[in-house]
């Protein structure tokens, strides 16, 4: 059980859903971990939980000046971050093109594609001098094919573009031995899901093969392995975890 002995990563959206799976994950596995959230009182608590492994940091991801807050109280209580896992996200709203406000479209993109920019510009240094370094960033199966059950342009376009990001950093990054990679959630059962759809998510076990939806443990064991040395030649790479629905 110390697949990340002595790696320290961030994981963003850590309070609840897959990134409360991701943090007691990777505390099981021998990793420090810095949890943001702007869920104050959910991510102390977890941090409580967890032990003198894991920090709780309030974080909003869509401010530059938090990143580097963030990043500079994690590297004061553990050191040097090596793994960040950008996994803060959100899925409103649910509207046609020609009715989704500006508003609401810039909102999206701001908490779901500007801040995986925010999050690499900040952590990167950090990696640099460590000399190693896996970003895991949380797209979508959105962020390959059009969306599913509803129409939403906000969304697929930030997702979408974290896949390009994805590729564009590994490329930029890869021969300072940082590795970045995209995962693409289908249906997961965690509270955002439940709140748009129910726990068994509505609908949209008639489009999966596999016939249920995942548990946010079973993402937490593939980001474990794109953050362990494990996948130390995968670089640039998309993981879809949607049991099969973009086979159809």
């Amino acid at each position: 059980m110390n697949r990340l002995q002595g790696k320290i990563a961030l994981i963003t959206g850590g309070a609840r859903g897959m990134g409360e799976s991701h943090a007691g994950g990777f505390i099981a596995e021998g990793a420090k971990v810095i949890i943001t959230d702007i869920r104050t009182e959910q991510g102390e608590a977890l941090a409580n939980k967890l032990g003198p492994n894991a920090i709780f940091v309030e974080h909003d991801v869509a401010s530059r000046a938090d990143w580097q807050r963030v990043v500079a109280v994690g590297q004061d209580k553990f050191g040097l971050i090596d793994v960040l896992v950008n996994n803060a996200g959100i899925a409103m709203p649910k509207a046609n093109t020609v009715d989704l406000s500006e508003a609401d479209y810039m909102r999206v993109c701001a908490i779901n594609q500007h801040s995986v920019f925010l999050g690499m510009q900040a952590v990167i240094p950090s990696m640099l001098k460590v000399g190693r370094g896996s970003i895991v960033n949380i797209s979508s199966i959105s962020g390959l094919a059009a969306n599913y059950g509803f129409p939403n342009a906000a969304y697929v376009a930030s997702k979408f573009a974290v896949r390009g990001m994805t590729k564009a950093t590994a490329i930029e990054f890869g021969p300072q031995n940082i590795r970045v990679n995209s995962v693409h959630p289908g249906f997961i059962r965690t509270p955002m899901m439940v709140e748009g759809t129910d726990e068994k998510g509505g609908d949209a076990t008639s489009l999966i093969p596999l016939g249920r939806i995942a548990e946010p443990s079973e993402v937490t064991n593939l980001v474990l392995f794109l953050a362990s040395d494990e996948s130390s030649f995968i670089t640039g790479s998309e993981y879809v975890i949607d049991g099969g629905m973009l086979c159809q």
